[in-house]
């Protein structure tokens, strides 16, 4: 038995992988699935260090604005650039 993120795969359904992938994939499907785009091309995923306090004022800001933390930061962001 194989594994996958720590879970056990059956081989069944790693023979169903292969097989679906030996058919071959839809590219115009397959370019639709994930998150939408932000903008003409796609986003960079910049990793940033947080404080426990810095996380917790964040999200007290987030929340009163009705904001998840991703658009809370950034809307920081943009009137830090902006401005």
């Amino acid at each position: 038995m194989r594994k996958m993120q720590g879970s056990e795969v059956p081989e069944e359904q790693v023979d169903a992988w292969v097989a679906e992938a030996e058919a071959g994939y839809d590219v115009e499907q397959l370019r639709k699935r994930g998150r939408p785009t932000r903008g003409e091309q796609a986003a960079q995923v910049v990793p940033v260090r947080f404080t426990d306090e810095e996380i917790s004022s964040l999200m007290q800001r987030a929340d009163r604005e009705h904001l998840n933390r991703s658009e809370a930061i950034r809307r920081a962001v943009r009137e830090w650039t902006t401005a």
